[in-house]
């Protein structure tokens, strides 16, 4: 699998599709409206199953280090893209960013980034005292 471009300004796509806030008790719900999004939108079972679980990684992240919630919003332009954005002190995405391989397991994290990196065709991270946004775009078959 290729790794998707980093840290790259990509335009936000025209189309909103679902938007909403979100904490923890929120996640089954955004959860079942992200894998239907993405079937409306297309994507084949094990692509869903990717983009679900790329988006709840990220939603778990904005709970966890961003203050305990955020915003999803789900784009349809040329692709399938969802931003999370959270109100957090944010961090430094180069410590975190995917690269080419697995980070080693740590007690701290760390690894969720790179998971998503994985299962996503592109990701984009703005992070900084005022909060973290994180745009990625599903990867799917018919992508180059």
């Amino acid at each position: 699998m290729a790794v998707p471009p980093r840290d790259q300004h990509a335009p936000t796509a025209a189309t909103p599709v679902f938007s909403t806030s979100f904490a923890l008790t929120d996640l089954a719900r955004v959860r079942n409206e992200v894998e239907v999004v993405g079937r409306r939108c297309g994507l084949g079972q094990d692509e869903t199953e990717d983009w679900v679980t790329a988006v709840n990684e990220l939603l778990i992240n904005a709970i966890r280090h961003g203050g305990g919630g955020g915003s999803v919003r789900l784009l349809l332009d040329d692709q399938l893209m969802c931003e999370v954005t959270d109100q957090g002190r944010g961090f430094n995405s180069a410590h975190y960013v995917p690269g080419a391989e697995r980070p080693p397991l740590s007690g701290m994290g760390g690894m969720g980034l790179w998971m998503v990196g994985q299962l996503a065709d592109y990701l984009f991270v703005a992070s900084g005292p005022a909060g973290t946004t994180i745009r990625i775009a599903a990867r799917t078959r018919n992508v180059g």
